[in-house]
């Protein structure tokens, strides 16, 4: 089933929201502008959602969770595993959903949605990852057992970066622990969001377990707001995230809040520089830097380290491999919008400058080529912000102490990284750092499904991590019983119960 969108013109379609099993057309008579980025053009609408149109989404989210939250959890294993399967024959589909509103290059989005995928296969595992506990015969005929249970109707919404994998991180844990779910996709790019609730509901899910409504901050505002709502999900910048943990906890829902990041690579004397650029051009460069993941900020230990180090990057920095989203064999696309990449300019400063890079035809694309900034200072505002962008920016300190209180001291915590051959400083940079996800001689550490994802500082707001058993704990609470069978009759106890 392909997604029905009506023709405004015959350059431009109108999307839908997905609610109930059904494409159903905005009614708010609001849109966003959805473009092409290679172009810079706008090739579709998106409808925003009202306050009623959210409701209703809601409402065929409730409906359907009494039903879904009884199904036997191997059953709705099952289930997931019938999508895990549509999504790897879907994969290239998917992907090129994201490289035409994203902009992210056709390789780079189909390991994004391959990240995605496996957090759903990693869900597959629930009839063993959600088993409770049993304590038998605590005292005379008396047991305990715990169990988790869903919590109900639950909220997603999602950032422009990653329209597939982040989605299904949250869906796929969401889901398979019995909850109903109503996403808010980015309204930059919706259609792969779309696609992925379609999906679902092909592989034998009930309508109305997965819902997708496209809107701004009115449809987000009613997720937070509504009592249905049981527990909201975000990824997204530092303030927001804020205002969404904030407004959502306010309102009795649990919430983990996901925002910014400025990412440091430190880089030690005896670290192999050639291993370094290779590691600091895909962690900074790949996806347009539009990674919470991206390292930002490379820390060289003496000025002998930046030297050579700036020395091998500069001409890999000048020759990446620039062009429209969808052509094979690139190494960065454009950024999302013509908007976003106006802010990523208004940083630059430069060893290697890509403010004037252009497209050859596609001179009208949201463009830019890579920029490498030495010589950053703490109090500039560009290393305070995170940029997201195509922009590495390069710090010279002068000890590892020095190093290691930059990744500390930084507002953000999300990740971080040490390259070096000394196990001694890694292990005790790892163990020190204020930090969520560590590198050593890894340059993007984001822990596979069976883990967790999450920074700390103002990288992250709530009391659990995106996906792996922290995913799992997110969605469900903890029920305790404590049984009683027995011949014997019961006498009044005035005092604290006790065990016997």
């Amino acid at each position: 089933m392909s997604q029905p969108a009506a023709a405004v013109s015959p350059e431009i379609t109108r999307l839908t929201h997905y609610v109930n099993g059904e494409h159903v057309a905005g009614s708010s008579g609001r849109f966003g502008d959805i473009f092409n980025p290679s172009l810079g053009v706008k090739s579709s609408e998106v409808p925003l959602a009202s306050r009623g149109e959210v409701e209703a989404a809601i409402a065929a989210a409730e409906r359907a969770f009494p039903s879904w939250a009884a199904t036997s959890v191997l059953q709705r294993s099952r289930i997931m595993a019938r999508y895990v399967q549509l999504l790897y024959k879907h994969q290239e589909e998917l992907a090129e959903l994201v490289s035409k509103q994203h902009g992210k290059v056709f390789e780079d989005a189909m390991g994004s949605v391959l990240r995605g995928i496996e957090v759903c296969e990693f869900a597959c595992g629930a009839p063993h990852a959600q088993k409770g506990e049993f304590s038998d015969n605590v005292a005379r005929g008396i047991d305990i057992y715990s169990m988790r249970k869903p919590l109900g109707v639950v909220a997603g919404i999602t950032p422009f970066n990653f329209p597939a994998m982040i989605p299904l991180w949250m869906a796929g844990m969401a889901l398979i622990t019995g909850n109903t779910v109503v996403m808010k996709p980015s309204e930059k790019d919706p259609s792969c969001p779309l696609r992925l609730a379609e999906l679902f509901v092909e592989a034998g899910a009930p309508v109305g377990v997965f819902n997708v409504v496209n809107g701004d901050k009115e449809a987000v505002d009613t997720l937070l707001e509504d009592s249905r709502i049981k527990a909201v999900s975000f990824v997204g910048s530092t303030p927001i995230a804020k205002y969404v943990y904030a407004t959502a906890t306010a309102n009795g829902k649990r919430c983990q809040a996901m925002g910014g990041a400025k990412n440091h690579m430190l880089i030690l004397p005896d670290a192999n520089l050639e291993d370094v650029a290779n590691a600091l051009m895909g962690a900074a460069y790949g996806s347009a830097g539009e990674r919470c993941m991206a390292i930002s900020v490379g820390v060289c230990i003496g000025d002998e380290v930046a030297d050579r180090l700036i020395e091998i990057l500069k001409p890999r920095v000048e020759a990446l491999r620039i062009g429209p989203s969808l052509d094979r064999g690139l190494e960065m696309g454009p950024l999302v919008t013509g908007e976003h990449r106006e802010k990523v300019l208004n940083y630059i400063q430069m060893v290697v400058d890509g403010r004037d890079f252009v497209c050859e035809g596609h001179e009208s694309g949201f463009f830019l080529g890579g920029s490498l900034v030495d010589q950053v200072k703490p109090e500039m505002q560009s290393y305070q912000d995170e940029i997201f962008g195509p922009v590495l920016q390069i710090m010279r300190v002068g000890s590892f102490d020095e190093a290691a209180a930059l990744a500390t001291d930084h507002p953000y915590g999300n990740g971080t990284s040490i390259f070096t051959r000394n196990g001694a400083a890694a292990r005790t940079f790892a163990d020190k750092v204020e930090v969520g996800m560590v590198g050593i001689n890894v340059p993007i550490p984001v822990p596979l499904a069976f883990h967790s994802f999450g920074g700390w500082k103002s990288s992250a707001f709530g009391d659990h991590n995106q996906y792996g058993m922290e995913g799992l704990r997110f969605y469900t609470r903890v029920k305790t019983v404590t049984s009683r069978w027995t011949d014997d009759g019961l006498e009044a106890e005035f005092m604290m119960p006790v065990l016997k």
